[in-house]
């Protein structure tokens, strides 16, 4: 190349867009963006997905093996959705921002903070509240070990425990207390009935073993 020939860029065929393509299509004046070139090729290129709402929809609900349709606004969280229009109540609204689990409930068989979920995300999933182990009238062996073992005292917190502790039974069975400490880790319990709560677990894991619990 000679002294002063300017290089030449070959242009990007294979991608469909050159160098040259993007500095036409997109300009900067004042500091604001302007043009179409990629960017509206890309708006253009977007999937469209339907839009629900703002105004309250039609959204069904399977909760403790039963369905449920309530119209809601797109916006509502699970939690709300239980307690505010289901009256199931035991799921507890505390910090209302996925850190404390006094709202936990199970969903497909995992332990799940209600008030992070919206709920016409959890339409057609499987949905399981405190009050699934009420049923009937007899005591559930886990309700039962907490009781047993002070694992409650407010109990304000109480229903995200037991929930979380039914999907984490379900999945090991054979716990020991330290792996029930760290499986439960992400419920707190202000009154501090942390040893309550392992001990509880673990004596509930052995019912479960033994086929005493569902």
């Amino acid at each position: 190349m000679s002294s002063g020939q300017k290089p030449e860029y070959p242009e990007q065929a294979d991608s469909g867009y050159s160098r040259r393509g993007f500095l036409r299509g997109v300009g900067v004046t004042g500091g604001t963006a302007l043009g179409t070139g990629l960017l509206e090729d890309a708006i253009q290129a977007a999937p469209s997905t339907g839009v629900a709402g703002p105004s309250a929809v039609p959204v069904t609900l399977q909760i403790n093996g039963k369905p449920h349709t309530v119209s809601l606004e797109p916006r509502i969280t699970l939690l709300d959705a239980l307690r505010d229009y289901l009256d199931l109540t035991g799921a507890k609204r505390v910090c209302d921002r996925g850190t404390c689990g006094a709202c936990t409930v199970m969903m497909d068989g995992k332990a799940v903070y209600s008030c992070s979920v919206l709920a016409i995300d959890a339409q057609g999933k499987d949905i399981r509240t405190i009050e699934s182990l009420s049923e009937g009238g007899v005591m559930h062996p886990l309700v039962k070990a907490f009781v047993d073992h002070d694992a409650q005292q407010c109990g304000f917190c109480t229903p995200g425990f037991v929930m979380a502790a039914k999907a984490f039974i379900d999945h090991h069975p054979n716990a020991t207390e330290t792996q029930v400490k760290e499986g439960l880790n992400g419920n707190l319990c202000r009154c501090g009935t942390y040893m309550g709560v392992r001990k509880a677990v673990v004596e509930a894991a052995r019912h479960a073993k033994g086929g005493q619990h569902a």
